[in-house]
């Protein structure tokens, strides 16, 4: 390890750094036009995250377009599903469409044991591709999505605006629905671990939906499970550094602070001033830029990376957006993020 550790992971750890480092969330994807041409060629996503060339091809677009401090595997939180045993298909505009919901006991009992090595190896490919050619100019991220978020694309189905099926079967079956939980916990566990020995230097948990969730039910079908994801991968490897992602999560910041992770990844829905005062000293931060700010002018963009950093320098703080980058950002706002970023300075 030595000294030369890269920016993004020196960061992580808590260590001096003399900027903050700067990745973003969706950086590889379709604001980029070199990544709607390759989509043209190869319609369907999952091709495109599942073969390995592909997917090395799109993590490595951004960062040969604008050296972030990060490179972040091209994946999606539903690729280890189908190793699992339950299968789905990506429909461009859509989103994520699930073959068979699971809704009762037996489909939970017949889920497959999760062997990323033989299912998700084409992952551990890319990882160890990235972690090879990027040679510590940039930190290579792995990422997972929590058991809530993955519980709530399976019984649903789909993506969902009010989450009626899975509350139904959190108020009316918790049993069953504590069991798919645990499940996909253990599953992610050891799919994160796998990210891990293959090369990625620092994992983010995603929970996007469970924002979604009042904080008395996060306490019990959302906090546990990510709790138990990250003791998972921290009994193998404590010195990875976790980040956790929560859309919507300005009533929960306590309790993602309880976790066990490292770094929390804010939203933009919270004053990143008032949130530094709610997390913990030990807990870094992320995020909280407005990914909107990247259709304003440049004028724009670079304030309000000022004084999100500004209110946030006393701490361990990572540069990033709020949520993913939306697709049609103009491209040379992108640009801006980056070179603007890596000129703050403690």
């Amino acid at each position: 390890m030595g000294e030369n550790l890269p920016l993004l992971l020196s960061a992580a750890l808590g260590k001096k750094v003399y900027r903050p480092p700067v990745w973003m969330m969706r950086q590889a994807g379709r604001y980029m036009k070199i990544y709607r041409d390759l989509r043209e060629r190869y319609p369907s996503f999952r091709e495109r995250s599942e073969n390995p060339e592909l997917s090395y091809e799109i993590s490595m677009q951004p960062f040969k377009a604008f050296k972030p401090d990060g490179v972040i595997l091209f994946s999606d939180i539903l690729t280890p599903l189908p190793g699992m045993g339950i299968n789905f298909e990506i429909i461009e505009s859509k989103g994520p469409i699930i073959e068979n919901p699971i809704r009762n006991i037996n489909q939970i009992e017949n889920l497959k044991k999760l062997i990323p090595e033989e299912s998700l190896s084409f992952v551990g490919n890319v990882l160890s591709s990235l972690k090879n050619d990027v040679n510590n100019e940039a930190t290579v991220l792995g990422f997972v999505g929590a058991p809530w978020t993955l519980a709530a694309y399976v019984v649903e189905g789909k993506s969902s605006k009010n989450y009626s099926l899975i509350k139904s079967m959190a108020f009316k079956e918790p049993t069953l629905l504590h069991k798919l939980l645990d499940y996909f916990a253990k599953s992610i566990g050891d799919y994160l671990k796998y990210q891990i020995k293959s090369g990625a230097q620092v994992v983010q948990i995603f929970d996007s939906w469970a924002g979604q969730l009042s904080p008395q039910d996060y306490d019990i079908f959302a906090g546990p499970y990510q709790k138990k994801v990250v003791d998972i991968v921290k009994e193998e490897y404590p010195d990875t550094p976790i980040i956790l992602y929560i859309s919507g999560s300005a009533g929960v910041l306590e309790r993602m602070a309880k976790t066990g992770v490292d770094i929390i990844s804010l939203d933009w829905t919270v004053d990143i001033e008032e949130a530094c005062k709610r997390i913990p000293l030990e807990i870094g931060i992320q995020g909280n830029v407005d990914p909107g700010i990247l259709f304003g002018n440049e004028e724009s963009i670079k304030e309000r990376i000022d004084n999100t950093f500004n209110k946030a320098k006393e701490r361990k703080y990572i540069l990033n957006l709020g949520h993913g980058i939306l697709p049609g950002t103009p491209e040379e706002n992108a640009k801006t993020f980056f070179e603007h970023g890596k000129k703050l300075t403690y």
